[in-house]
């Protein structure tokens, strides 16, 4: 997806604090959780994210969801990863 088309979209769900986050490759989060519900979109190289045991991988143009008070970590790709989210 397009950045444009990810931010018409989110805004139509109610999403309004966007935020760029870049990480530094082969960099890593253990496990934690955020206050607020998350959708992003991968704008430059990759992550891994496991909540319990499932692992997923997104790469540019992929989006990701994760809900309020979810438990996951986060593993960077070797180009680390920078994503556009939207909180609510």
């Amino acid at each position: 997806m397009q950045r444009d088309a990810f931010l018409a979209f989110l805004s139509s769900e109610g999403f309004n604090e966007v935020v760029t986050v870049t990480r530094d490759p082969n960099g890593s989060l253990d496990v934690h959780t955020h206050p607020f519900e998350a959708k992003a979109l991968i704008v430059q190289g990759d992550l891994t994210i496991r909540c319990g045991d499932d692992s997923r991988h997104y790469g540019v143009g992929d989006i990701f969801h994760l809900a309020k008070n979810v438990e996951h970590d986060e593993q960077y790709g070797p180009n680390g990863v920078s994503y556009l989210v939207e909180r609510k």
